[in-house]
């Protein structure tokens, strides 16, 4: 099969995209935007559909090897890279790597190069595996939207990365109330929160589930970050 197992890694292929980017080129439907301010560097992929999963893997790490046994030409010798999704690569429906049930990895320049020769413009084989992702510092929160359409994405998540649920209480509605992914990493209230001190409860696609509390004044704006004290291990 395309995606047989061995030893817990899976078969897949890479691909690279654009030249030498500016990091802020790297961003993508996640919705990160600038992907190495969110805390991602410059090691990260877009994912075809059979990874990607409508955006439940945005954030998620995976360590990534150039198959030597399937092409000794082009792969490095004992290299790998640990890459984080936080894009989406989409499927032409004409055999493109991307399409279903393929596993691609469309990655950044420098993540692909680390694993496979300069000079090649074409397609490897890999292996790769699902890790924590070696983050410092604490999960930040950005607030997005307008008004009357509030929405949070949360970036520098350790951990497995991805997100599975979200909830949010605010100051003056101490319930816990579900979120609801919007898009990407985006997730959006179903109540106008603006004023309020807010907090944040999420649980990740491997289980583990942190509070983070009063970590948003009441003060507030769209478009602000704030850096929790706290992480996933």
């Amino acid at each position: 099969g395309i995606n047989c197992q061995s030893n817990g890694w899976i078969n897949a292929r890479a691909t690279f995209y654009g030249g030498n980017q500016n990091p802020s080129t790297l961003g993508g439907a996640c919705g990160y935007e600038n992907s190495y301010a969110a805390g991602f560097g410059v090691n990260t992929a877009a994912l075809s559909g059979a990874l990607y999963r409508g955006g439940e893997a945005c954030g998620a790490c995976y360590q990534v090897l150039c198959n030597r046994q399937l092409d000794s030409k082009w792969c490095l010798r004992r290299a790998s890279v640990t890459v984080t999704a936080t894009n989406f690569c989409p499927s032409n429906n004409q055999g493109g790597w991307c399409d279903p049930p393929r596993h691609h990895f469309d990655m950044s320049t420098p993540a692909f190069f680390r694993i496979a020769r300069q000079g090649n413009e074409g397609v490897v084989p890999v292996l790769y595996r699902r890790v924590g992702g070696r983050i410092s510092g604490g999960v930040r929160f950005t607030l997005k939207g307008h008004p009357n359409f509030n929405m949070k994405m949360r970036t520098n998540v350790g951990g497995s990365g991805d997100r599975k649920r979200a909830w949010i209480p605010g100051s003056r509605s101490p319930i816990w109330s579900p979120m609801r992914r919007n898009w990407g990493a985006n997730w959006q209230t179903h109540f106008d929160v603006r004023t309020q001190t807010l907090s944040f409860r999420i649980t990740l696609l491997d289980g583990k589930t942190t509070e983070f509390l009063n970590v948003v004044p009441s003060s507030w704006k769209f478009g602000q970050t704030f850096s929790s004290s706290k992480q996933f291990s």
